[in-house]
């Protein structure tokens, strides 16, 4: 299972701390979806929890002062959007010691869920609602 217990999340605030200047994270969490044209052999491989189309759910971005825990995080996220099975997350960099822009966070959400809608997963650290890294191949 490799690291449990939030531990690559948490390393992720850890780094994101270390960094020079202020590091928004960015959250975009989906649910995998069957599409409609989807084949027998897809229907099945879905049915046993595998393949599907990721579909964008919500969006989120926080400081790091913001997030205290991936649990609280999970948490928030269950009274605020629809069931999901993966969380993508980047960061943000600042600059001159601000916070990045309210116009550069939306820009660079968007960026991540129009990559996620094109199947460009690798530049995000991929989660699952109990912080198991998932991967894409």
């Amino acid at each position: 299972m490799g690291m449990t217990s939030y531990a690559l999340f948490d390393q992720l605030l850890r780094e994101a701390a270390a960094q020079p200047q202020p590091q928004q994270l960015l959250f975009v969490f989906a649910a995998a979806e069957l599409p409609p044209d989807a084949t027998p052999a897809q229907r099945a491989r879905f049915a046993a929890g595998q393949g599907g189309a990721l579909e964008p759910l919500a969006c989120v971005d926080k400081r790091l002062d913001e997030l205290s825990s991936f649990a609280a995080l999970v948490e928030e996220s269950r009274t605020a959007c629809p069931p999901w099975q993966v969380v993508f997350i980047a960061a943000l960099s600042g600059q001159g010691g601000q916070w990045p822009s309210p116009e550069r966070v939306d820009a660079a959400l968007g960026e991540m869920v129009a990559a996620l809608r094109t199947g460009r997963l690798a530049p995000y650290l991929a989660l699952d609602a109990h912080g198991e890294a998932i991967s894409f191949t």
